[in-house]
């Protein structure tokens, strides 16, 4: 595959690049702009991504996806701007099908489908026991995970799975959807739970336990290639050309790291949002028996890190709660909520975010009350108590995560810097800090976007590498930093 800066004009001054970033339940089009020494980017379109419930099973929309990725191709050409490259990166974990003539077998399954619930359980006590999966693939066992959801659709005779030629993660699917290439991006493999961090290859002994065969993954691409240009007919429809499509670093989380804006290797980071992701950067990956007893994960980064981390259930609690709400014709702005939290005083109660029951109930705040009166707690008595209880009961699960995490490295974790959408909450990072007793670095709120456009410049040439990369985004963005209380 040829790099990109093979096909790029010598004389472009300024170097554009358009990255499409997809969460799980929202996704948007950037423009980010680099001279070489300054960055800036710019949102194009944000659009929605939500489950999309069908006979019981749970899906994403990815023609929608397809579609709104094509808005945001036209917005850039209206612009009169023609990306030197584009670059896809999505949340871990899930896939489509794909025929052997290239056909989509209809839409992906989506990781909170309860299909997979006891998956990990039944796959350990049949096939392969759960202290070898996780030495094999040094990945925290989740219900959701890749292997457990091919385990459960080879069970059930699913058809899309004994139609397929190949399975596509998300970023590579929509990138196959844009260019006609299939790739396996690296970082997102690295989420599925079939990938061996040391070798950096898929498992063939899991596969086969699941009853798959290993020619349904392609082998995985690191970030940083062209997977190839626009189709012909994308790229006369959207007026944008025939644009390189790139592997960014592919997971969100990826992407968010590769942003964070650290001057040196001793820090911990939280990728803050619907999911919040607490880890370090390590050259190597962790496999021990305490990182497996405590079920930290194991993922690729960019430069052949590993992403030592603790997937934790983040702003899902106090966004389902917040439709929860709206339906009942009280809606609060993101300002209100916070207030909110504020007004209402220390919560007496605390929740694990990560209980099984809070994964996707019906109702978000039956289940929290539910989770209080079984630990014989006082239920949250309004919706501000509720917003309260759940800030305070993810800052407590971030310090239970960082000390055992600062327990499993070698070197000792100096701040914590918290990306993504939730560093712009200065109250739960005032309450994160409290609780960690770190000193908490709060920014960009962007950190995926700008991970992902900043892999491409690196992809073509314009940045050496990941610590350039951090200091350009350290000064190009404003962060914010939050002492403990008790050290102010």
């Amino acid at each position: 595959m040829p790099a990109i800066n093979n096909i790029m004009p010598d004389n472009m001054k300024q170097y554009y690049f358009l990255a499409f970033d997809l969460g799980a339940t929202s996704g948007r089009s950037v423009l980010g702009a680099f001279d070489g020494v300054n960055f800036e980017m710019r949102e194009l379109t944000r659009f929605p991504n939500t489950l999309m419930e069908l006979h019981g099973r749970f899906y994403w929309n990815v023609f929608g996806l397809y579609e709104s990725l094509k808005n945001g191709l036209r917005a850039c050409a209206e612009q009169g701007i023609k990306p030197a490259s584009i670059g896809i990166d999505t949340w871990g974990v899930d896939f489509g099908y794909i025929a052997k003539d290239g056909t989509i077998l209809g839409m992906p399954r989506a990781y909170r489908d309860p299909y997979t619930n006891g998956a990990p359980e039944a796959f350990f006590a049949g096939a392969v026991p759960r202290e070898e999966v996780y030495r094999l693939t040094g990945c925290q066992i989740m219900n959701f995970n890749s292997l457990y959801q091919l385990y459960r659709a080879a069970e059930q005779d699913f058809a899309p799975l004994k139609a397929a030629d190949k399975i596509l993660f998300m970023p590579d699917l929509l990138s196959y959807m844009l260019t006609g290439k299939q790739v396996c991006e690296y970082t997102e493999a690295s989420t599925s739970q079939m990938l061996n961090p040391s070798t950096r290859r898929f498992e063939p002994s899991l596969l086969k336990a699941a009853g798959l065969s290993d020619s349904l993954l392609h082998p995985p691409t690191d970030p940083g290639v062209v997977i190839g240009t626009l189709t012909d007919a994308l790229a006369e429809e959207t007026g944008i050309g025939k644009v390189p499509v790139v592997t960014v670093a592919g997971h969100d989380t990826a992407s968010a790291v590769i942003a964070v804006p650290a001057t040196g290797p001793h820090f911990a980071y939280l990728s803050s949002g619907t999911w919040s992701l607490m880890g370090v950067e390590t050259e190597k990956p962790v496999l021990t028996q305490e990182s497996f007893e405590k079920n930290f994960t194991n993922e690729g980064g960019i430069e052949g890190t590993t992403r030592f981390l603790k997937n934790i259930t983040g702003m899902w609690l106090l966004e389902q709660c917040r439709k929860e709400w709206s339906r009942a014709g009280r809606d609060y702005s993101y300002p209100d909520i916070v207030k909110m939290a504020e007004q209402a005083g220390k919560s007496p109660s605390i929740v694990n975010p990560d209980d099984p029951r809070l994964a996707n109930p019906p109702s978000m705040t039956k289940a929290i009350a539910a989770i209080c009166e079984e630990t014989y707690q006082p239920v949250p008595q309004s919706d501000a108590e509720y917003v309260r209880c759940i800030f305070e009961s993810l800052a407590n699960r971030y310090r239970e995560t960082l000390e055992q995490l600062s327990g499993m490295i070698s070197f000792p974790i100096e701040k914590l810097h918290v990306i993504g959408g939730g560093s712009q909450n200065d109250l739960l990072n005032q309450f994160t800090a409290n609780a960690v007793g770190l000193p908490v670095v709060a920014g960009p709120s962007e950190a995926t976007a700008i991970g992902n456009c900043l892999m491409q410049a690196k992809a073509a040439g314009l940045v050496k590498d990941r610590w350039e990369i951090r200091r350009i985004v350290a000064a190009s963005f404003a962060t914010q930093t939050f002492l403990p209380e008790n050290k102010k």
